[in-house]
C-alpha cells in the first residue's frame, strides 16, 4: 500500500474523531445536534487506470454533515421554554440586528418584556399567515 493511501486513511480517521470529540463535549448543551462525517473512495484518474485487481488512491472526507433528527424533549417549570417538534429553527436577534438560528429552546423574559435567550438575543414572532 503507497504512503499516500494510509496517509489518507489516517487524515480522514482523524477528521473522523475530531466530529465525534465535538458531538461528546456538547452532548449536553441544549438544542446541539451532533454531526457525522461522511466518507468517499478516491479512485484512479481514468477509466483506462481502472481494472479488476487495481486500488484505488485512497479515501476522503466529502463533508462534515449535521444531523437534524428529532432530540429528547425535556419538560422543566419555566412557561417560556419551547421545543420545536419536527424541522425548523427559531429566529433570533441580537442587538446589533444580526440574525440567527437555534433549536435551543430556553427563554426567559427581559426588563423589556421581550422573549430572549441565554445571550440576550430576542426571539422573533410573526403574525399566523391566513390559509
Amino acid at each position: 500500500m503507497p504512503f499516500r493511501i494510509a496517509l489518507s486513511g489516517l487524515d480522514a480517521a482523524s477528521t473522523d474523531l475530531q466530529v465525534t470529540g465535538h458531538n461528546i463535549a456538547n452532548s449536553a448543551t441544549a438544542g446541539f445536534k451532533q454531526s457525522r462525517a461522511e466518507f468517499a473512495d478516491i479512485y484512479a484518474t481514468s477509466i483506462q487506470d481502472v481494472s479488476s485487481t487495481s486500488s484505488g488512491r485512497g479515501v476522503k472526507v466529502t463533508r462534515v454533515a449535521q444531523q437534524f433528527s428529532q432530540g429528547s424533549l425535556n419538560f422543566t417549570s419555566n412557561n417560556l421554554d419551547l421545543a420545536i417538534s419536527g424541522e425548523g429553527f427559531f429566529i433570533l436577534k441580537d442587538t446589533a440586528g444580526n440574525t440567527s438560528y437555534s433549536r435551543a429552546g430556553a427563554f426567559s423574559s427581559d426588563r423589556n418584556g421581550n422573549v430572549v435567550n441565554h445571550a440576550n438575543e430576542n426571539l422573533q414572532v410573526f403574525a399566523p399567515i391566513d390559509t
